[in-house]
């Protein structure tokens, strides 16, 4: 369901309407909040809050569809195999979140799971919910639109979704603990980190079997491939440093020192800047790739998810601590505005207007 805030809607529908009438396209922010059971929508030109999806349990990882109309949404919340989804939302506590991203004895394959949501953006409605094995943690979506895959820590493996005709593809098994999955930008492979063995996994989607295993620094986690679609940039959590792995040639090509628990990653429209989120030192690091040099500035509470807005020269970046977005100028790292959110801001997904 989708709820509206009618002041900032009022106001924000002003401004986008001023901006668009310069020629500049209006834009869209999602951000999925976990325990809230809700996705904020926040206009990415005026950083106001729009409006409200609810009735998400535990959303957690979030993709938008290329084309604009759908969410894919997971969910961190699980339930025994053949009980019912819940009717009312339910969220995940603090600790659940951060036990996930350690090593565990998982439970069977088939013993619990969870739902993946499809949710028309154009009314805010969940159309299908697709049930699979285990709690979800982050989203991907092909370029073309046609696949979905979600990660499931616990399972040490991905599954695969083909959103046509919504339905469950394949659960592919990729390593221990795999925390993020980003495409190619010919949507041919799929590259996902294995927190639990530091690598990150080379899919192949016609047959959805690996065909690599890369590795990288200790507890890889996020990942972000850079807008030509030539680098795919590896945050290794406990390492304190960020892997550039060339994407043709499938090898490391720098190991970069950034600070402690890099966190969520954005590349610079000019694809030679990353900006990283340093959960553990409060800070926000800008890292030059052709060069290495790095240049940060004062961030707390403990930056967390992260999302570079394309074409606006601004970042978007959650707080583990605290409910709240700080809108962020990417050139001088200087907070423009806050958002407050109703929980803890997870995987943000954009969606420009053509």
């Amino acid at each position: 369901m989708l709820k509206t805030n009618p002041a900032s809607l009022f106001i924000a529908a002003a401004l986008a309407t001023a901006t668009a009438a310069a020629g500049e396209p209006a834009a869209r922010v999602y951000i999925p909040t976990g325990d809230s059971a809700e996705i904020v929508v926040v206009d990415a030109q005026t950083h106001a809050e729009v409006g409200r999806i609810t009735g998400l349990p535990a959303a957690h990882g979030l993709a938008v569809t290329p084309d604009g109309r759908r969410l894919v949404v997971g969910s961190f919340d699980e339930r025994p195999v053949g009980a019912a989804a819940p009717d009312r939302p339910a969220g995940v506590s603090a600790e659940d979140h951060a036990a996930h991203h350690a090593p565990a004895t998982a439970p069977a394959a088939a013993d619990t799971v969870s739902d993946v949501s499809i949710v028309d953006i154009a009314t805010g409605s969940v159309i299908r919910r697709i049930e699979v094995p285990g709690a979800v943690h982050h989203v991907a979506v092909s370029p073309d639109g046609r696949t979905a895959v979600v990660t499931h820590p616990a399972r040490d493996a991905i599954t695969a979704i083909d959103l046509g005709g919504l339905t469950v593809i394949a659960t592919v098994p990729t390593g221990s603990l795999p925390n993020y999955a980003a495409f190619s930008a010919d949507g041919g492979r799929l590259y996902v980190s294995n927190s639990g063995e530091d690598t990150v996994a080379v899919l192949d989607i016609r047959s959805w079997t690996a065909t690599d295993r890369i590795a990288v620094g200790e507890s890889p986690e996020h990942l972000v491939l850079s807008p030509d679609g030539r680098r795919l940039v590896v945050a290794n959590v406990i390492s304190g440093s960020l892997t550039v792995i060339d994407v043709a040639e499938g090898r490391v090509v720098a190991t970069l020192p950034v600070g402690n628990t890099p966190h969520g990653l954005g590349f610079a429209d000019d694809g030679n800047t990353v900006y990283v989120a340093l959960t553990g030192e409060d800070r926000l690091a800008a890292v030059d790739l052709v060069t290495g040099s790095a240049r940060s500035a004062p961030l707390a509470p403990a930056p967390y998810h992260l999302s570079a807005i394309r074409g606006r020269g601004v970042l978007y970046v959650s707080s583990a601590e605290a409910p709240r977005i700080w809108v962020i100028n990417a050139a001088t790292q200087t907070t423009l505005a806050e958002i407050a959110l109703p929980g803890t801001g997870h995987q943000f997904a954009q969606m420009l207007a053509d």
